[in-house]
């Protein structure tokens, strides 16, 4: 016999509704609007979001993360930075109507390794195109003006003849590029190195202990990704237990115990701040 929906009924459904938590509530209420036809604009709005991160990857912003001491004390192992892809511009027309600017001497900039693209590395821009740069027992000149350089670090009293009096055309250091060494011999003139239209020499703040442009050679302008802006996390001792060659359990192993210590591992005197 079919059951009859009483009064009593009724309200008895009524009060196991408001019962539900409103967690629930909500995600029915949302499912239900989906399912009369709203799924359109919600299709559209998650479109809409994905564009606009892809757009501000690829044009706007990238992650970048210091690998080596190079940078030290400006930028450490374990610092992971946002660098403005858009700062610097190009060579076409939209450097008329954007607040793009020139590159100065003193930018640390992202950019892709000369030797092997497919690398990141992060250096401080030294020298201009048509600067005449020396370095003399580790001090820099710039047109035969010497350069304060107040974020620059010296790790060690040795003298190594090729690193601190560059450049350097009797013998090379341990680690010069080849092809660097013989084009780099071509371009100096009156013990000073002539920097040539369209390229940057760069050096790390971390002046004993870089591989830099005195080893490897100039930055072509096109080889520049942009500037870092902000250093978003930094992370200390985050690598220092992973192995040489790491195998998929260490490095699971390792993102589990960096979650799990996050707070621990965060060294917040340096995250969310600015690069300079």
């Amino acid at each position: 016999m079919p059951r009859l929906r009483t009064d009593r009924n009724i309200r008895g459904a009524a009060r196991r509704r408001r019962g539900k938590p409103r967690l629930y509530r909500r995600i029915v209420s949302w499912s239900e609007k989906i399912s009369v036809g709203d799924w359109p604009a919600t299709l559209q709005s998650v479109a809409g979001t994905v564009v606009i991160a892809v757009f501000v990857v690829t044009f706007l912003l990238q992650a970048f993360t210091i690998p080596s001491e190079s940078m030290e004390q400006t930028l450490l192992i374990g610092d992971y930075l946002l660098v403005d892809k858009s700062c610097y511009g190009d060579s076409g027309g939209w450097n008329r109507l954007m607040p793009y600017r020139k590159i100065r001497r003193g930018d640390i900039i992202v950019f892709h390794y000369p030797v092997n693209p497919a690398q990141d590395f992060v250096k401080r821009v030294v020298a201009l195109p048509g600067d005449r740069l020396r370095l003399i027992n580790k001090r820099v000149y710039i047109n035969g003006v010497p350069v304060q350089e107040p974020y620059v670090q010296y790790i060690t009293t040795l003298r190594n003849l090729y690193r601190d009096d560059f450049p350097r055309t009797d013998s090379p250091d341990y680690g010069v590029d080849a092809t660097w060494w013989k084009e780099m011999r071509k371009l100096v003139e009156d013990h000073q190195l002539i920097i040539p239209e369209g390229h940057y020499f760069v050096l790390g703040d971390n002046r004993d202990d870089s591989q830099d442009s005195r080893y490897w050679g100039f930055v072509p302008r096109e080889n520049i990704i942009g500037r870092p802006l902000l250093i978003y996390w930094s992370a200390g001792n985050l690598n220092n237990d992973l192995p040489g060659s790491p195998t998929v359990g260490d490095r699971l192993y390792h993102l589990a115990y960096t979650v799990t210590h996050l707070y621990q591992i965060t060294r917040w005197e340096r995250t969310f701040r600015l690069v300079r």
